[in-house]
């Protein structure tokens, strides 16, 4: 069979093949990772901070993440340190990752195997329903909120930087999380700490020593409400 140019001449589908094979090779020459027809974007990379950072769409080998990439579902992203990245979904929810993270967009989901995570969901964006992040010990649910996660190996921290927090450990345990309180599951005996409340000079250490909170050009649309969140903790937090 054949397809008709606007000319009126007729063009075999092995030339339109090759043409849209060329427009691909082109496009991954140039470090930008097209998305199949068939596959809509989920989101694309923002920026990357600092490298090694990657991104592996289905059924494709892992490249250099780029600035602008478009990121469909089931796309794995991965850096190492001291990489970072910054990805904006569709939608408006947007994430952060560092160290020697690896991520997975799945579905409405995110899945975290390993490594540093900020997700949070930018004011103002057209979806309204709750960002899940999977963990390898529980699953948090978030809107509206910045959330972190530091998975080290043995132990897994979530922090809520501002907002609720919903958190459903693997055991079924519901875990509630408001601005500036943490929990923490050690690996070692498999339990997770009572929810603590940062004390001002905790959460400003960790803000100035965060390697997602600070060296991206970037914005976090939701930083003036983590920031207001340092200026309420407490002095001292009672023991």
């Amino acid at each position: 069979m054949s397809t008709v140019c606007p000319s009126g001449r007729s063009r075999p589908r092995a030339a339109l093949a090759a043409a849209l094979t060329a427009a691909v090779l082109g496009a991954a020459v140039r470090g930008v990772h097209p998305l199949p027809a068939f596959a809509a974007p989920k989101g694309s990379v923002v920026e990357v901070a600092t490298r090694p950072a990657f991104v592996q769409p289905p059924g494709a080998r892992e490249s250099a993440a780029r600035a602008g990439a478009g990121l469909s579902d089931r796309t794995r992203l991965r850096t190492s340190k001291p990489g970072r990245m910054q990805v904006r979904l569709q939608d408006g929810r947007s994430f952060r990752m560092g160290g020697d993270a690896v991520l997975r967009i799945s579905g409405d989901s995110l899945d975290l195997r390993k490594g540093q995570l900020i997700a949070w969901i930018n004011p103002g964006a057209t979806r309204r329903a709750p960002l899940r992040v999977k963990t390898r010990v529980g699953t948090a649910s978030i809107q509206g909120t910045t959330l972190f996660i530091d998975d080290r190996g043995d132990e897994v921290i979530f922090l809520s930087w501002e907002g609720e927090v919903s958190l459903t450990t693997n055991a079924g345990e519901e875990i509630e999380l408001t601005g500036g309180q943490l929990t923490t599951f050690r690996a070692g005996n498999d339990t997770w700490s009572a929810p603590t409340l940062l004390n001002r000079e905790q959460a400003r250490r960790r803000r100035s020593n965060s390697i997602l909170l600070n060296g991206f050009t970037a914005p976090m649309e939701t930083m003036p409400e983590v920031e207001a969140v340092l200026q309420r903790a407490p002095a001292a937090v009672a023991p």
